[in-house]
């Protein structure tokens, strides 16, 4: 039997499934990825500037994709010996991980990109069975 795995990501977490001939295991990878936020202020503001404490809008983005490339690497690291693996979660983060599978020449086969909304962790290792058990 192959060993077979999905994973449900967004920014904040991750649930890994895998399912093999010894049975499933799952395992939830938190992110600790702080979003960057707009400045109080701006060019219209009637604040002050205040540099003490400024930090550049470029800096605090590479920051996060920084922190993104760690997270991602950590839920590859737990799917290393994939053979296949779904991909599912909500927003920009499934295509970014693919992305970083890719640049990482991960031997693994991406057999689905799918969107889904927020789910609980049996939903999510009912949905990767089902999955495999249809293929």
């Amino acid at each position: 039997m192959k060993n077979e795995a999905g994973v449900w990501i967004d920014h904040r977490k991750a649930v890994v499934v895998r399912i093999s001939e010894n049975g499933e295991d799952t395992r939830q990878i938190n992110s600790d990825v702080v979003r960057p936020f707009a400045p109080a202020g701006g060019p219209s503001s009637k604040q002050p500037d205040r540099r003490q404490g400024y930090v550049a809008e470029s800096t605090l983005e590479h920051t996060f994709v920084s922190q993104l490339k760690t997270f991602y690497d950590a839920v590859l690291t737990a799917l290393r010996d994939a053979d296949s693996v779904l991909i599912i979660g909500p927003g920009e983060a499934k295509g970014e991980f693919q992305k970083r599978l890719k640049s990482k020449n991960f031997p693994a086969h991406v057999v689905e990109l799918e969107a889904a909304d927020k789910v609980t962790n049996p939903q999510i290792v009912a949905h990767v069975r089902e999955h495999f058990e249809a293929a």
